[in-house]
Order: C-alpha cells, then structure tokens, then sequence
C-alpha cells in the first residue's frame, strides 16, 4: 500500500441536475486540433475512401469485387515493385535501428553535454533539406566526374553513371539517401527519450557495477523501446511510400533505372501513363494494408500506447 492509497481523497460531484461547464482549455482544445482535424479529412480520410471506391469498382463506377487486385497482381511488374520495396525496407529499417540508437546511446553517455548538441545539430542539418533537394544532392555525389568522393567510387569499379546506378545496387542508394536525410532527426527523438531515464536508474546500475555498455543493453534501450518501436513505424509507413529518389534517378539516368521500380511508380504509370485510375487505387489499397498490418505488430509487440507499465 502507498501513501497514497491510504490517505482519502475528496471528490467533487456535481449536483443533480446541473451540467458540467466546459472550460476554456477545452475550447481552446478543439480550436487547436480544429485545423489539423480539417487537413486529415481532405488529405486523409476522403482520398481513402474514394481510393477505396475505385478499388473496387471499374471505370464505369460498377461494382467488381477483387477484379482489380487481381488485374494489379498479376501484371508482370507487380513482384519486382513490391520485391525491391521489401529489400529496401529491411536493409533501411535495420540500418536506422542499430545506427540511430547506437549514435543517441553513444551522444548520451559518452560526450560531454556541450559537444554532444553540437553534434545533434550536424546530425539534423541534412534533414532540413527537401526530398527532392536531398535526391539531387546525391546525384551529384554518385557521379564519378564531379563526385568529391570519386576516388573511392573508382576504386570501387564504379567508372561510370551508369555502374553506380546498376540494379542491384539501388536499394543500397535509396538507403543512403535516406539515412542522410532521416535518421539526424530521429537521434535527436531518441537522445530526448534517453534523457527521460531518470538518473538515479543509471546510477543504480553503475553501483551494481554494469558498464555503459550492459547499461545501455539491459536499461537504457529496453526502456525506449516504446520510441523505438514508433521511430519504425514511421519509417515503415514512409518507405513503403518510396517515390521520387526512384523516379529522379530514372530520369537523371535516361532510362537505366525503372520507370516502375517501386509500387508508387507503378501506380504512377497505372494512373497517368495507362488512364487506369482503378488498377492505381488497388496498388495504393495493398501498400495501405501492408503498412496497417505492420504497425499493427509493432504496435501488440512494443505496447506502444501503454502509459505506464508499473501500475
């Protein structure tokens, strides 16, 4: 029993027949989530449900059932859309875990607090750049005959444009892409969730005589992992969306890459190179399912909405 539980507590009733007046800070509640509740509705919900409509309908608005995830299923660029994505998402999802948590974990225990915002802010600033921006920054990066890095790209056996941007080498781009422009704002996020681990934690493991290490394997990740578990899916839901890194490298290629090399590009070219606004919606309806189950797993397996597990 706790000091709490054995001290009363005086609660207010209201009387019968009287209604409890909304205050102030719940006006000024709805007035703030007013605005974002609007942009949800017409950026959110309602292309849903009309992607939804179109998915199950065909161009003469008549009902088909699964017609059009069959169709889109069975095209022949399908796999290789969805293949590439799923070999991207591993490899980025991995890579932004392990590095991001390390690189946090590393700024919290072993920098002085001075030098570790410095840091903080060099990670961040690449972040502060837009996709497009970030896409033609690695362009320019990747070409041998104006790289700054050629001399590692050629001796690598990267001479050319064009060996750079081989097929199998793509996924790996796309991930430098967008750990560079990506994870400078998640170490931020998770340096601020180590910062939340109350000290007198910390210091009770060094008095037990764990390392920083074992500290940071057995308390300090455990305890974020709730943050880490929102950080991938996030990540998750953005990669799946992966669109104009592919499509600014195909065009920068003239060609060499795949004009339908990510699920997006194909619904791209279902949409506004075929006219198959139905075929387009199914693509969006899988990713949108793909993603919905992922964050679901995630979501049962980290007990992210849990607010407080010592009650």
């Amino acid at each position: 029993m706790t000091l709490l539980d054995s001290q009363p507590v005086a609660v207010s009733v209201p009387r019968r027949g009287t209604k409890p007046r909304r205050g102030a800070g719940g006006v000024a509640g709805l007035f703030f989530v007013a605005g974002y509740a609007v942009l949800l509705l017409a950026f959110g919900i309602f292309p849903t449900c009309y992607a939804f409509y179109l998915a199950f309908t065909n161009d003469a608005g008549q009902f088909t059932g699964l017609n059009q995830f069959t169709k889109v299923a069975q095209d022949y660029r399908f796999v290789p859309a969805f293949s590439h994505v799923l070999v991207y998402l591993v490899m980025w999802l991995v890579a932004l875990v392990v590095l991001t948590v390390l690189v946090a974990v590393v700024l919290r225990s072993q920098v002085r607090p001075g030098l570790s915002a410095l840091f903080r802010f060099l990670y961040y600033i690449p972040g502060a750049l837009a996709g497009v921006a970030s896409v033609l920054v690695w362009l320019f990066m990747l070409d041998p005959d104006v790289s700054p890095v050629s001399w590692l790209l050629k001796a690598m056996g990267l001479d050319t444009f064009a060996a750079v941007l081989a097929p199998g080498d793509l996924p790996v781009i796309f991930v430098l892409i967008a750990f560079w422009t990506g994870a400078g704002g998640w170490m931020v996020v998770m340096y601020g969730a180590l910062n939340n681990i109350p000290d007198e934690v910390l210091e009770a493991a060094r008095m037990d005589g764990a390392g920083p290490w074992r500290t940071a394997w057995h308390i300090q990740i455990p305890m974020i992992r709730q943050w880490i578990a929102y950080m991938t899916i996030l990540a998750f839901a953005g990669g799946t969306q992966l669109f104009v890194e592919p499509q600014l490298l195909q065009t920068a290629s003239l060609g060499r890459v795949s004009p339908t090399w990510s699920p997006n590009q194909l619904a791209y070219v279902f949409a506004f190179q075929q006219g198959d606004f139905n075929g387009a919606a199914a693509i969006s309806v899988f990713l949108l399912a793909i993603g919905l189950l992922c964050a679901g797993l995630l979501v049962s397996r980290s007990n992210l909405f849990r607010l407080d597990e010592t009650r």
